[in-house]
């Protein structure tokens, strides 16, 4: 299911658009959702040196020419958490307008791995419950708990709005 564009920071001038340009490239990110049988799900900070450092996100990154999200979402976990997945299924996709890129966000869940996570980029890591304990919390990721919410019939803040 494909939602509506949501501008993060809107505030802020766009940064990826040259003179030439009528339109921003669309960099394709695929997202893992790991879920634990107990409803956990994994949260992730973005690296010192990224945009948005500190920040609390599902793990994942963009697409290779020739990839699909699925092999895209493999070969991420693999080198940023050190984990292989099994199957995932796409959820959901979000067009997340940031000041530094426009992004297709393709959201999958996966509840199948194998091995220990290791936190390959020096991140933190946090298995997390709604509401989130952890914050800020990336633009990009804060409609996905309200879907987890809707999904889990949970009620209330799904994370601390003073860290959104």
């Amino acid at each position: 299911m494909t939602q509506g564009l949501l501008v993060a920071d809107g505030e802020r001038e766009r940064q990826d658009l040259t003179a030439d340009q009528a339109e921003r490239v669309v960099v394709d990110v695929a997202v893992g959702m790991l879920l634990q049988a107990d409803g956990q799900f994994l949260l992730t900070s973005r690296p010192e040196g990224k945009v948005y450092a500190g920040y609390w996100e599902f793990p994942g990154g963009k697409l290779e020419a020739g990839e699909s999200v699925e092999q895209a979402l493999r070969r991420e976990l693999q080198e940023e958490l050190g984990i292989t997945i099994g199957p995932a299924q796409l959820w959901k996709t979000q067009m997340v307008d940031y000041p530094h890129a426009l992004v297709q966000l393709h959201f999958c869940k996966v509840r199948d791995w194998q091995g220990e996570l290791q936190m390959r980029e020096a991140q933190s890591h946090a298995w997390q419950s709604l509401p989130v304990a952890v914050g800020p919390v990336l633009p990009g990721t804060i409609p996905v708990l309200a879907w987890l919410a809707e999904e889990r019939q949970f009620k209330g803040s799904t994370h601390d709005g003073a860290h959104a």
